[in-house]
C-alpha cells in the first residue's frame, strides 16, 4: 500500500526530498509556507558525497552549466585596501580546479522542483500549525487548508522549523549560537567586478562582508556580517534586522555606504543568525527531520547543502527499504550521524592550512549512498 507523506518545506532539502519518495513509490505532499518557491539567498556548494546524489538525479550536467564562473577573490581591509588576492581559491567554493560546484541557491531549488514534475503535490503559501499522532498516522492542522491526515511527516523546513518545534519542543534547546550574524541581498553590479569575488573584513569592530557577481556579472549577491551574542528580534521584522546591519556596518568607508543604501531598499532580504541545530535524535514517532531542521551545520561549514542533499537521499531510501518507520528512521540516523557530526565540526573548530583542507575533504565524502558500503570513516 502507497504510503502517504508529508514534506514541511520546499527548500533543498525537501525538494530532494520529495523526488526520492516518489521514486520510492510513496504518495508525498509538500507544503511551504512562501507563495511559490524560494528566490534570492547566497551561492551554495555542492561537495563530495552530494555531487553523487545530483548524479542519481540526473541533473549534473544542469548543475555544472549553472555554476559560478569565479576567477578569483581578493581580501580587502575596512577601507578598501586589498590584503591579498588569490586565483587559484576563493572563501565560498573553494579551490577554483576542484570537483565542488558553486550556483546559485535559487537555481538549484528550480532544479530539484523540476525533478518532481506533477507527481508531487505542491501546497504554497500554507503552514502547520499543529500535529497530532496517532497509532496509525498523524493528523494535520493547516494554517489555510485545514486538517489532513498523513502516514509520517517530515520536517525539512530549515534552522527555525515550526515541525521540529510542534514534534520535539523549542527551538532554544537545540540552536547554539556561533556569535555571529549574516544578512544577505541582491544588488545591480555598480561596482564593475568580473567574475571576481571581493571579501572584507574590519577588524576594529568585526563587521564585514563578501560581494560576488551573478547572472553574467549584471548583478551582485552581498553578504554583510557582524559579530554578537544572541539578539531578541522578530524573524519576521525585515526593516528592523536591516537596522541591525546598518548599525553595525555604519561607520566603515569603501563601498560599504553603498551596499548600505542598496540594502535599504533591496525587497529580497536574507538575515539569521549563524547557529548549529544538534539533537539527540531526529525522529519522533511519526515525524523525522532533514537538512537544516535536524542538523543546521551554519553557511560557516560550507556544507549545509550537501548535508540537505545527502540526508533526503539516505531517508528516502531507508524508507523505502522498510515498512516499518521506525526501523528506517532510527538506520538512516545511525547512517547519517557521523556525517553530520565531521560537518558541523568545520564550523567549529576551524583548523588552519592543510589541516583545513584535509578535515573538508574527509568531511564532504564521509558518508556512502549505498547503506551496506561501510566508508572507512
Amino acid at each position: 500500500m502507497m504510503r502517504n507523506v508529508l514534506v514541511s518545506g520546499a527548500g533543498v532539502a525537501g525538494s530532494a526530498l520529495a523526488y526520492w519518495l516518489r521514486r520510492k513509490g510513496f504518495s508525498v505532499t509538500v507544503v511551504e509556507r512562501a507563495p511559490a518557491p524560494r528566490t534570492g539567498g547566497q551561492a551554495v556548494d555542492i561537495r563530495g558525497v552530494a555531487l553523487d546524489v545530483v548524479g542519481r538525479m540526473g541533473l549534473t550536467d544542469r548543475v555544472r552549466a549553472a555554476r559560478t564562473r569565479m576567477r578569483g577573490m581578493s581580501m580587502m581591509d575596512g577601507e578598501g585596501n586589498e590584503v591579498f588576492r588569490s586565483e587559484e581559491h576563493t572563501f565560498s567554493s573553494g579551490r577554483l580546479d576542484g570537483d565542488d560546484v558553486e550556483l546559485l541557491r535559487e537555481d538549484l531549488i528550480a532544479m530539484l522542483h523540476e525533478t518532481t514534475g506533477n507527481q508531487v503535490e505542491y501546497v504554497f503559501g500554507d503552514s502547520i500549525t499543529a500535529l497530532a499522532q496517532r497509532a496509525r498516522g498523524v493528523r494535520v492542522e493547516f494554517e489555510g487548508s485545514g486538517t489532513r491526515d498523513f502516514d509520517l511527516v517530515i520536517g525539512a523546513d530549515g534552522a527555525h522549523s515550526t515541525v521540529r518545534r510542534l514534534a520535539f519542543g523549542p527551538e532554544q534547546r537545540y540552536s547554539h549560537h556561533l556569535g555571529q550574524y549574516l544578512g544577505i541581498f541582491p544588488m545591480p553590479n555598480v561596482l564593475g567586478l568580473d567574475n571576481w569575488q571581493l571579501w572584507f573584513r574590519d577588524e576594529a569592530s568585526g563587521s564585514g562582508g563578501a560581494i560576488y557577481p551573478v547572472r553574467d556579472n549584471a548583478e551582485l549577491r552581498v553578504t554583510l556580517g557582524f559579530g554578537s551574542e544572541p539578539l531578541t528580534y522578530d524573524y519576521r521584522n525585515v526593516q528592523q534586522q536591516k537596522r541591525f546591519l546598518t548599525e553595525r556596518l555604519a561607520g566603515l568607508g569603501w563601498c560599504v555606504p553603498t551596499l548600505l543604501s542598496a540594502m535599504d531598499t533591496a525587497t529580497d532580504f536574507y538575515f539569521d543568525a549563524m547557529a548549529q541545530i544538534r539533537m539527540e535524535h531526529w525522529a519522533a514517532g511519526r515525524v523525522a527531520l532533514v537538512g537544516d531542521a535536524g542538523y543546521c551545520a551554519s553557511p560557516l561549514s560550507g556544507q549545509g547543502t550537501s548535508l540537505a542533499l545527502a540526508g533526503a537521499y539516505v531517508l528516502a531510501d531507508e524508507l523505502g527499504r522498510s515498512e516499518d518507520h521506525a526501523a528506517a528512521f532510527e538506520a538512516y540516523e545511525r547512517r547519517m550521524r557521523p556525517f553530520v557530526t565531521l560537518n558541523q565540526a568545520l564550523a567549529t573548530e576551524n583548523p588552519a592550512g592543510p589541516a583545513a583542507e584535509e578535515s573538508v575533504d574527509r568531511a564532504k565524502n564521509a558518508l556512502s549512498l549505498d547503506a551496506d558500503v561501510p566508508t572507512g570513516v
